[in-house]
């Protein structure tokens, strides 16, 4: 267990990196009320639990679990993550998900937090719930095609990138090349007992498997399969054929293009929008391509292809090959909720923006929309960096300020000199107070010349302090370094860790106590921002 003085938490909306619409959703602001079903709380899980109760068939369930068996043929598993595949098949299971693409080694580092998230909250709900089961899944983005978003990984600044091309669903990717790829994290590895795991972990994911998918399904349960987290693979043909009907309806009638667009009306009164809806939500994929399905001039055809159906053989298709067609941003989320017994999506701020313009989507085709919740956020603070904030008298949350605005609070506090001019600024405003009130008794013209002086006076108030404070900075330019220093290494690029470095980078660190640390600190519906002094 970590120690409660390792662990000081700060509200989301206090850090400055979440969106109006997550800290609105987070404090259930009435603007955003609309866009959401039940919320995070325990009642809202009971209500949610009912409503997924009633809605799921038993034969979905016997899908799911006859798929997620063959998709883990191959893979040696815990027998927690193999329990809970059994569970599945009983009424009284139910899934917590969250969703990621295939990054090169994991990608960013929220990648971590997010599955701990999960599997945290599938804990506390059986707390709350003693006699049903929750699932923590994984769902791994296979049928994604952003190659470029998602061949790299940073390490300690550098950039190990995988250099090939991809033209259908990334998952379906021969891992060619990457043996190259090892050597050159190799080289950047300093050689340590945890050095030697990381490298290790990453030869036995990348180059001892031939596609991405099964790369990343492996090293995601090298890491988290104690806990029995269950990965899925979405790009399957019998979890396709129980999405079939909505993929028709789809083809048909565009449901998901109509509802959406009248969400994203109400929504953009007050936020901005995370994707827009195309008429057609729905991606045709083989093994060497994922392009847009557009319906034009009566026919349905594949973007930048030959391909094309009239609506009878488009029909048709899809009930032959159902694997072939694949949800985009849009209509990925329902594809989830009608294959997996579903409560909750624990997601990032962007995430939960675009599934908020889905709702009314969702209750147009009578399936459960799901809680939404803000996966944890953290901060990895070393005891030595925690030592320097001290000295620097640096609190926790002033880390979070814009680096020119720390700067400035810092010097003007430790400066021996007075770097506020507050009380000359109070000073003149009186006496020019005093002047107007004596122009509005002579000649009104004068007015207009005494409120300009007090402009200028005051503007040349303010760039006197800002001179001063420069000076001091200079004379403290070692406290000045300092800041800066602490600051960039906890906040890479001026960014969230979580969002630049690897996880390996905190591996190499602190081995494996990392994720047990981050599973007995983070809270997933404390709905605050962890700083861990690890």
């Amino acid at each position: 267990m970590i120690e409660e003085d390792c662990l000081t938490t700060i509200p989301f909306a206090q850090t400055g990196y979440f969106s109006d619409i997550i800290c609105d959703y987070l404090t259930q602001n009435d603007k955003i009320k609309p866009f959401y079903a039940n919320f995070t709380t325990i009642d809202g899980f009971k209500k949610q639990i009912e409503l997924k109760r009633l809605s799921f068939k038993l034969e979905s369930r016997t899908i799911l679990v006859s798929s997620l068996e063959k998709q883990y043929q191959k893979i040696e598993i815990s027998s927690t993550t193999k329990s809970n595949i059994e569970l599945l098949k009983k009424e009284n299971t139910f899934t917590i998900t969250t969703g990621h693409q295939l990054n090169l080694f994991t990608g960013p580092l929220y990648f971590l937090y997010k599955i701990v998230s999960t599997i945290n909250l599938c804990e506390q709900l059986k707390r709350e719930f003693p006699d049903d089961n929750f699932v923590p899944i994984y769902w791994m983005a296979t049928e994604d095609h952003d190659f470029d978003e998602i061949n790299y990984f940073n390490f300690k600044g550098q950039k190990i990138s995988w250099n090939t091309e991809s033209k259908s669903g990334v998952g379906r990717l021969p891992t060619d090349g990457l043996e190259n790829v090892a050597a050159i994290f190799e080289k950047a590895l300093d050689g340590s007992k945890n050095a030697k795991y990381l490298i290790q972990l990453f030869k036995d994911a990348y180059v001892k498997h031939n596609n991405l998918t099964d790369a990343t399904r492996y090293l995601t349960n090298e890491l988290f399969s104690e806990y029995g987290l269950v990965i899925i693979d979405g790009d399957d043909k019998n979890l396709k054929e129980l999405f079939t009907p909505f993929v028709e309806d789809e083809l048909l009638n565009q449901t998901s293009f109509k509802q959406v667009s009248k969400t994203i009306e109400k929504l953009e009164k007050n936020y901005g929008i995370q994707v827009n809806p195309r008429e057609i939500n729905l991606f045709y994929l083989t093994d060497t391509i994922r392009e847009r399905i557009v319906f034009e001039h009566g026919v349905y055809k594949v973007v930048d292809t030959d391909i094309s159906w009239s609506k009878e053989d488009i029909l048709k298709e899809v009930n032959a090959f159902p694997e072939r067609f694949s949800p985009n941003v849009i209509m990925r989320p329902l594809y989830q909720e009608i294959i997996l017994p579903n409560l909750c999506y624990i997601g990032g701020g962007g995430e939960l923006a675009y599934w908020m313009e889905l709702k009314d989507y969702f209750e147009a085709v009578k399936i459960p929309f799901p809680v939404l919740l803000l996966r944890n956020s953290a901060l990895i603070i070393s005891e030595k960096q925690f030592n320097k904030a001290e000295k620097l008298n640096i609190a926790i949350d002033e880390l979070f300020l814009d680096q020119h605005q720390l700067v400035n609070k810092k010097i003007k506090e430790i400066s021996k000199i007075e770097i506020d001019f507050s009380k000359q600024r109070n000073s003149l405003e009186k006496q020019f107070n005093e002047l107007e009130e004596v122009a509005t008794k002579t000649d009104k013209s004068f007015i207009g010349a005494v409120k300009a002086q007090k402009v200028k006076q005051l503007k040349g108030l303010d760039n006197l302090e800002k001179r001063l404070l420069k000076a001091q900075k200079r004379k403290l330019k070692d406290e000045v370094d300092r800041i800066m220093e602490l600051q960039n290494q906890l906040f890479p690029n001026q960014s969230l860790e979580e969002r630049q470095r690897n996880f390996s980078e905190l591996y190499l660190l602190y081995g494996d106590r990392l994720i047990p640390t981050l599973m007995a600190t983070l809270n997933p519906l404390e709905g605050n921002f962890s700083i861990i002094q690890l």
